[in-house]
């Protein structure tokens, strides 16, 4: 299943890795003053042999006399701890993952808890991304925080830590606070009910993190804060878009006529072209499935074709899913009106016995994870 990967991954590269960055990026540059000062004791003093304060003074007097002649000095080493803190951080969501992954393989998540879960995380990030906004007092409510014992102790360790373990320290405890984004990932990881699903989920959001922190906090060393008002904002509206996708993914999951999918989907009532190597037999017609009694869907890395299949209303029929080397979510298959779900062969055949309906009902079919979406239609 690699598209859920994928998703997480680049769920990481932008707005969880921008999350995580306005949430956690105060602890690293803490850290990072502590190289900074190792870096600049480091600069060499002409002259011969000196101790106590009055050599660590000689010290930073050199070195500022060195920057205000232009001469060579050493450049201030910020690309390890960054390196480090971003790889405990990995280390320590891969492992939390996991954990959460294992615990979620004692519980048993219907498609309807999962797609409240989404519901409720979706709301969740539109609420945090307003708060970012300041559109209202009440969305200060939004900011989940760790108890303040714990923030504490992680902001005294950054200041008094030492020159490689402070980076990764902090890194290894960013998992007590997490930012908005990563707490709806840790809620998917929980919902894999697999360790290893749920540690590679995690482990693919935060190295889509890294990459996007790494290079953003570097630049924040040498830039300063200057563009900090605008990057909040940038943050804080695409907080909101993913939101609204994590909510309209739920409604897909509930089979909700509200989605976005389903909404022009009605208005427009045009189906999605047929892939070139869909069967040419699965667009159904209402006489078709009466005569044979079965309707086939095919199912590919791309979706459902055809999106919208005719049944004739008062029959039985028969769902035929055909997959051919099929190994995205849509594999993950709901019927949320029959609370069916079945995850499919990558090549194969699988058959939904599906009940008589009356003229007019809709029924709607998505993947797991509410990306992929398509519907059977019942006339007379």
């Amino acid at each position: 299943m690699a598209d859920p990967i994928l998703l997480a991954f680049i769920t990481g590269l932008t707005t969880g890795g921008l999350s995580c960055l306005a949430i956690q990026g105060g602890l690293l540059t803490a850290s990072l003053a502590n190289q900074l000062e190792q870096d600049m004791l480091k600069t060499p003093v002409a002259g011969g042999k000196q101790s106590g304060s009055k050599k660590k003074k000689n010290y930073q007097a050199s070195g500022i006399r060195q920057n205000i002649a232009g001469q060579k000095r050493t450049r201030p080493n910020t690309a390890l701890p960054i390196a480090l803190f971003l790889l405990a951080k990995l280390v320590a969501y891969t492992l939390l993952g996991a954990l959460l992954g294992w615990a979620g393989s004692f519980l048993s998540i219907s498609p309807l808890s999962r797609a409240i879960l989404m519901l409720i995380i979706g709301i969740f990030m539109v609420g945090n991304g307003l708060r970012m906004l300041n559109v209202h007092p009440i969305f200060r409510y939004f900011n989940l925080e760790p108890p303040k014992f714990i923030t504490r102790y992680i902001r005294r360790t950054a200041k008094n830590g030492t020159e490689l373990f402070t980076p990764l320290f902090l890194g290894a405890l960013t998992v007590f606070i997490p930012c908005g984004v990563t707490q709806a990932m840790m809620a998917a990881a929980l919902g894999t009910g697999s360790a290893v699903a749920g540690a590679t989920l995690m482990f693919a959001f935060t190295l889509g993190t890294s990459v996007l922190f790494f290079g953003v906090a570097y630049l924040a060393t040498q830039l300063g804060a200057r563009l900090e008002k605008y990057f909040m904002t940038f943050v804080a509206i695409t907080v909101l878009v993913f939101g609204f996708i994590t909510i309209n993914s739920a409604l897909n999951l509930m089979g909700s006529p509200l989605s976005y999918e389903n909404i022009t989907r009605r208005i427009f009532a045009v189906d999605k072209p047929l892939a070139s190597n869909a069967p040419t037999t699965a667009t159904a017609s209402a006489a078709d499935s009466s005569a044979s009694g079965v309707l086939e869907l095919s199912v590919e890395n791309e979706g459902y074709f055809p999106q919208t299949l005719y049944a004739k209303a008062g029959s039985a029929l028969t769902l035929s899913l055909v997959t051919q080397n099929t190994r995205s979510c849509a594999r993950d298959f709901v019927i949320p009106a029959l609370k069916y779900y079945k995850l499919l062969p990558e090549t194969g055949q699988e058959l939904v016995k599906i009940p008589p309906q009356q003229p007019g009902t809709i029924m709607r079919f998505t993947c797991s994870m509410g990306m992929y979406t398509g519907q059977i239609q019942f006339d007379n």
